[in-house]
């Protein structure tokens, strides 16, 4: 099967993480195709049902979706970072994260895709319009998320750091990824726009429309991801105060070009 590859003119191809979502990820690709990228699809150890689907999917769209299947499950994380890397090894220079659930709007991708032309060296992140589908725990579980964001950036910038639809500029990324340990699981959205942010990566937000997921399916483990959560807020804060002086000079920086 040829190897999907990103055009000279957008060098953009999206990365999709799919663990049994069979029921969902047929549309995903789709949308995705529809956009004009090519996409990775990464199988995290799915079971057999989801697997046979996604032979399917990459068989039938050959030369623009290609299945990159890990041997066991690794978390939503570990999943998109298999997907950076590979990408990487095929020469695109931006990255389009979304999830395969069916949760996101691959309509608004020709949108993010303009952002990211014109801001090239932005994370161009999604910020949620949810509508009444979203679970309430969820969602304030999330507010609390934010505020420890803003706290560990000195800043706003970053309206919201869980989101799973994004375009990376991939060059900093995998800079990142090769020298610091990042979180493989449900933290792995926060941590990795966190850190970016540290290193100067700026952050463009779009809005866009969520519907909690089309297939019924989430890998969200209250007790544990939580716990998990938690633990990378401390580890983040930590960092923060580690980079206090820099982060405080960044902002009387950003204050004076303004």
């Amino acid at each position: 099967m040829a190897e999907p590859h990103a055009s000279a003119a957008t060098a953009v191809i999206a990365v999709i993480p799919v663990f049994d979502h069979e029921h969902a990820i047929a549309a995903m690709v789709d949308g995705v195709l529809a956009a004009g990228l090519n996409c990775i699809v990464v199988d995290d150890g799915s079971g057999p049902a989801c697997a046979q689907v996604l032979d399917a999917l990459a068989a039938r769209h050959a030369g623009r979706v290609r299945l990159l299947r890990l041997a066991r499950n690794s978390g939503k994380g570990g999943a998109v970072l298999a997907g950076f890397r590979k990408a990487g090894e095929l020469g695109v220079r931006h990255v389009l994260q979304i999830d395969a659930d069916g949760q996101h709007r691959t309509a608004d991708i020709p949108r993010f895709l303009q952002a990211s032309v014109t801001h090239p060296h932005k994370v161009i992140c999604g910020t949620p319009v949810y509508d009444d589908s979203v679970p309430k725990g969820r969602l304030y579980g999330r507010y609390l998320t934010h505020v420890w964001v803003w706290i560990n950036t000195l800043s706003l910038q970053i309206r919201d750091s869980m989101c799973g639809f994004r375009i990376y500029p991939l060059a900093p990324v995998l800079a990142l990824i090769e020298q610091e340990p990042i979180g493989q699981r449900m933290d792995f959205d926060v941590e990795i726009i966190v850190r970016l942010h540290w290193r100067g990566v700026g952050v463009l937000n779009l809005p866009t429309r969520v519907t909690y997921p089309s297939d019924g399916v989430s890998h969200f483990d209250v007790w544990a991801d939580n716990v998990r959560i938690s633990w990378m807020h401390t580890r983040l804060f930590f960092g923060m105060l580690r980079r206090l002086p820099r982060l405080l000079a960044r902002r009387v920086a950003d204050r004076v070009d303004a």
